[in-house]
């Protein structure tokens, strides 16, 4: 591994020179680090660039690692990955991205995700994005997750990026079975000209499925986000959908939640809010000796943990 990678591999998936359990380490398109382990095989696919992770059925309280970097311009990299979770297994899936632009030409990372999980299984997967350099290509980082949830399963979603990313679309496709929950939580922040696009598309198709989710997004200088969900109950079952975004200096965000309801008793809820930070949030900090930038930074640190 070069150097921009173990950098990128601190700030994205907390790499302290090595990793625990199984783990891939994709650098620039390649693999730059394998290890399975006895309940997590990680191996290569035959038909496309990209891995198929199988987690044993049981499998108790392990993580693994699948990070993926790129590390100069002029390098577009697409990678598709497929986890199979085995019935009543309990894990933590950790797939951090980071893109260095250090050239004219633009830098991008991929990543398609498919997970099935199996009944009762539960996961929670991490995934931080970063955007680094001081070339003048784009870093650019467009994940498609697709997610089928059987029978009593969980799947908990928690996605980072704080700035640094210059082109960014996440889409989310999930099904979700009798008495399976999907809980995402998305935390953004884009400055300068940055563009952040989310669509989320989620189908409760099973009896009292469920889904929760929550973005928190910080819209600064110039920058724009756009928010797009799309709840479909189908059966009897509960979903919630939150957007709530920050804006300051001249950015601006566009959030369109929705909700189909195809079942009398699918409980759908969906909001929205988009504002300034308040004026009296700003003045109580400052009395406490804090500059207004200072304040600022205070309550979007907090938003964004919240």
């Amino acid at each position: 591994m070069n150097s921009i990678t173990e950098k990128l591999l601190g700030m994205i998936s907390d790499w302290k020179d090595s990793f625990q359990g199984a783990y891939n380490i994709r650098e620039d398109g390649q693999c730059a680090g394998r290890q399975s382990s006895p309940n997590i095989r990680i191996e290569s696919k035959t038909d496309a660039p990209g891995l198929v992770i199988r987690i044993a059925p049981g499998t108790q309280g392990e993580t693994v690692y699948i990070p993926a970097c790129v590390t100069h311009s002029n390098v577009d990299d697409l990678v598709y990955n497929e986890f199979y979770v085995g019935e009543g297994a309990n894990v933590t899936i950790i797939a951090g991205c980071g893109v260095h632009a250090d050239g004219e030409e633009d830098a991008r990372h991929n990543g398609i995700h498919s997970f099935f999980l199996e009944k009762g299984s539960h996961v929670v997967y991490k995934e931080k994005h970063i955007g680094t350099g001081t070339g003048k290509g784009l870093r650019k980082i467009d994940p498609i997750t697709s997610c089928v949830l059987a029978e009593d399963s969980v799947l908990e979603m928690d996605t980072t990026q704080i700035s640094g990313v210059d082109r960014t679309t996440r889409k989310t496709v999930a099904k979700v079975a009798d008495h399976a929950k999907l809980i995402i939580r998305e935390r953004l922040m884009t400055d300068g000209g940055e563009i952040a696009k989310t669509d989320f598309q989620v189908s409760l198709d099973g009896e009292d499925s469920g889904v929760d989710l929550i973005s928190r997004s910080v819209a600064r200088d110039h920058s724009h986000q756009e928010y797009h969900s799309v709840i479909r109950g189908n059966n009897r079952c509960t979903g919630h959908s939150e957007c709530d975004a920050i804006l300051v200096g001249n950015a601006t965000v566009n959030a369109a939640p929705e909700l189909f309801a195809g079942n009398l008793d699918a409980a759908l809820i969906h909001e929205a809010a988009i504002g300034k930070i308040a004026g009296e949030q700003i003045l109580k900090l400052r009395t406490l000796g804090l500059t207004e930038e200072e304040a600022e930074e205070k309550i979007i640190e907090g938003f964004l943990k919240g």
